[in-house]
């Protein structure tokens, strides 16, 4: 069954790329512009518009106005994670394995990162040392923590986008992935605000709300 499309809004800036949720505001990336925007959903009104270091492909909510972001540098699109705190600004954390990563997400305690081609996410210490591997046996385009679960969006981008939304244990030694719900447009990360998750449109430069299937 199809994920339950609750709200569809025009992004505020061209292909939408990150999303996250700090409490209270939706932080969101543009992939071409570079630019790093916090909205109020209330009012779908952009409040503040902040530049990075460079391309932010995800960003991941850590607590007290604290967020990571994994960040692309150079011709390469190198990938690195950095913190942000809104006193301090962005300072860089630590490289991301073979320089490669995409999506971020926090249980309160680690933060993990997926690979989109290799299929699986990562879970690091606080300096940064792969501390697990759990293979989700699909590309990876999103993925968030919700009581305790961790939900993840996988498929396959080629040669037609395929996407569903799963839910695994992560405190399971071998955890199982299981499939909840189609995604029917081509997903772009994953954030939950406690009620609603939401995820971007790219391709159509929206921003996408839903709840599971019943």
């Amino acid at each position: 069954m199809n994920v339950v499309i609750t709200q569809r809004h025009n992004s505020p800036a061209v292909t939408p790329q990150a999303l996250a949720w700090d409490g209270n505001y939706l932080w969101m990336s543009s992939r071409d512009l570079g630019t790093l925007y916090k909205i109020d959903t209330s009012r779908w009104k952009i409040v503040q518009e902040i530049d990075p270091p460079g391309t932010v492909w995800t960003g991941v909510s850590l607590g007290n106005g604290n967020m990571c972001f994994t960040i692309g540098k150079g011709l390469n699109d190198d990938r690195y994670v950095y913190r942000y705190k809104p006193e301090d600004g962005f300072s860089r954390m630590f490289a991301c394995p073979e320089f490669t990563g995409s999506y971020l997400s926090f249980d309160g305690q680690n933060l993990y990162m997926s690979q989109w081609y290799k299929k699986r996410v990562l879970k690091f210490d606080d300096n940064g040392n792969v501390t697990r591997e759990i293979d989700v046996g699909a590309e990876i385009c999103g993925h968030t923590f919700t009581n305790g679960w961790l939900y993840v969006l996988r498929g396959q981008e080629q040669p037609s986008e395929d996407w569903r939304i799963a839910r695994l244990n992560p405190k399971g030694e071998t955890p199982a992935v299981e499939d909840i719900g189609v995604v029917p447009f081509a997903c772009r990360s994953l954030t939950f605000d406690g009620e609603y998750f939401w995820s971007n449109y790219r391709a159509n430069n929206e921003i996408i709300s839903f709840v599971l299937p019943n």
